[in-house]
């Protein structure tokens, strides 16, 4: 009695000894993960490639006012309506919600070798030894005599019960654990910043093709209106020519130029379909199920006046994009697996427990002389494994390098990608604004040819030729000012989900 005491005493010494000696330690080998500094210029204007005539005072301007960010800074409600729908019925991003939440599953599982591991189990069992087992050996040299009689009662058949619990815990001397809970801790940290690049990939998308549709059904209304115009001016040309007034000549050339008119209408009809069908595959919608929602907008309406941009600070505009955030998560889930590998050099000690009943005789099952129980430590220590454990932290550490380097090139292109973006959105508002002095032009030159032809004063070619030119100053305008938004699409995109912006009056 007084030895089963004192071996009690000792385990539970030993045990002590070994939880106090993990507390101490309290170290995690492999190397602490370091956040790496982006580089970033002072302003936009001082990392630009190409003519400095792109590189306006717009690109340090501090912001006088700040909009809404992201895409309500367009402030159109049809666009808001169809962005919020997105987030929610759009699949890719549902299928990247799911990705995120398995990463955290994923971070659950890993987090849960931290703790202590605990099983219950029972079983009861019908057996019967064998006569000329092990056992026979060791009857035979104790008591030859009987041996025989012994074996024949030992091989009887007879039942066995049996339950009890199991518990294990690993001593994290080294940090393996702790280290393998930092790598999920980034995994989820990555998963998250992909379900970010989805939602930033799948808005600028939503608004790309809405104003895709917006300046298409411009476009349609604006060819309607020239077949109508067109139409009544052919009306006028043939009774001139009926009078004698004028030619048939310019009755073919005005017909001509009707016949063009009404030839470009299908073509824009069918880009006004492709476009409605990819905002509703977006959304998740059957072909036709927006069509109320996209309807043209009734007569002169046009979108909202896009903003002029007034960006803040670029350093913090760039290190918001989620493409960045991903690659330094995936980063710090590279250094930390490092930790994971050198950890598998040193031993692993698990502190074990176990306690139950066993019994041959149902009965006396339960009765505490049946009991049986366990504790003590148990050590794995790795002695040979032919170089695999080394080579393990030696990929781990190339790993870690290439995600060091992944970073450092996601950061530059996402440095260029806000250059080009912000390059061609100030290219394009200037080149907007003359095509609006040109349409403008246009147009009066139409007015002073139409007032000289009906006076014989010039022939009905340069009304033609004016009316040509206005019509394709027109159609330029007009699709300028679909690139002007597609243009603050691609920087909202580019700035990782809209800049700040000051609406000027």
């Amino acid at each position: 009695m007084k030895t089963s005491a004192r071996f009690h005493t000792t385990a539970v010494a030993g045990v002590a000894s070994l939880i106090a000696a993990a507390m101490l330690a309290g170290c995690a080998v492999g190397p602490d993960f370091k956040p790496q500094a982006a580089e970033a210029p002072a302003d936009f204007a001082t990392w630009h490639g190409g003519s400095a005539e792109l590189s306006d005072a717009e690109r340090t301007a501090p912001a006088a006012s700040t909009a809404p960010q992201g895409w309500r800074m367009f402030n159109d409600p049809v666009l808001d309506a169809l962005q919020a729908r997105a987030l929610e019925a759009n699949h890719d991003l549902q299928t990247a919600a799911l990705h995120f939440a398995q990463s955290r599953a994923q971070r659950s599982i890993v987090e849960s070798q931290q703790g202590i591991q605990v099983n219950a189990s029972a079983g009861v069992s019908r057996l019967r030894l064998s006569e000329s087992g092990e056992t026979s050996r060791l009857i035979g040299a104790i008591n030859p005599a009987n041996s025989a009689h012994l074996l024949q009662i030992l091989s009887e058949p007879h039942n066995f019960y049996q339950a009890g619990f199991d518990a294990s815990w690993e001593l994290d001397l080294w940090g393996r654990v702790r280290r393998s809970i930092e790598s999920a801790d980034a995994g989820v940290a990555a998963s998250q910043a992909t379900l970010a690049q989805v939602q930033l990939s799948v808005q600028a998308e939503v608004a790309r093709h809405y104003f895709e549709l917006r300046a298409v059904q411009r476009q349609i209304q604006l060819t309607r209106e020239d077949i109508a115009a067109s139409e009544e001016t052919l009306g006028l040309v043939k009774a001139r020519a009926d009078g004698g007034l004028t030619t048939d000549l310019d009755v073919a050339r005005q017909n001509a130029q009707t016949a063009d008119l009404r030839a470009r209408l299908p073509q824009l009809l069918t880009q006004e379909a492709q476009a409605t069908n990819q905002i509703t595959l977006l959304l998740g919608e059957r072909p036709g199920a927006l069509q109320s929602q996209l309807a043209p907008l009734p007569g002169n309406a046009t979108t909202a006046a896009l903003p002029d941009l007034s960006l803040g600070v670029p350093s913090d505009m760039a290190l918001r994009r989620p493409d960045i955030q991903m690659a330094q998560a995936q980063l710090h889930a590279a250094t930390a697996n490092i930790g994971v590998a050198v950890a598998d050099l040193y031993p692993r000690v698990t502190i074990g427990a176990k306690f139950g009943f066993e019994s041959v005789d149902g009965d006396s099952f339960t009765d505490w002389g049946s009991r049986t129980w366990s504790i003590g430590p148990s050590l794995q220590l790795p002695i040979f494994d032919n170089g695999r454990r080394r080579a393990t932290v030696e990929l781990r550490e190339l790993q870690q390098q290439e995600a060091a380097v992944a970073y450092q090139q996601t950061v530059l292109k996402a440095w260029h990608e806000i250059d080009d973006a912000l390059s061609a959105y100030t290219a394009e508002r200037r080149r907007n604004a003359q095509l609006a002095v040109r349409e403008r032009s246009s147009r009066d030159a139409l007015q002073l040819a139409r007032v000289r032809y009906e006076h014989g004063l010039t022939d009905f070619l340069v009304q033609l030729d004016a009316e040509r030119t206005w019509l394709q100053a027109q159609r330029d305008y007009t699709e300028s000012s679909s690139r002007l938004a597609l243009g603050l699409v691609a920087v909202s995109k580019a700035l990782g989900g809209g800049a700040e912006v000051a609406t000027k009056s």
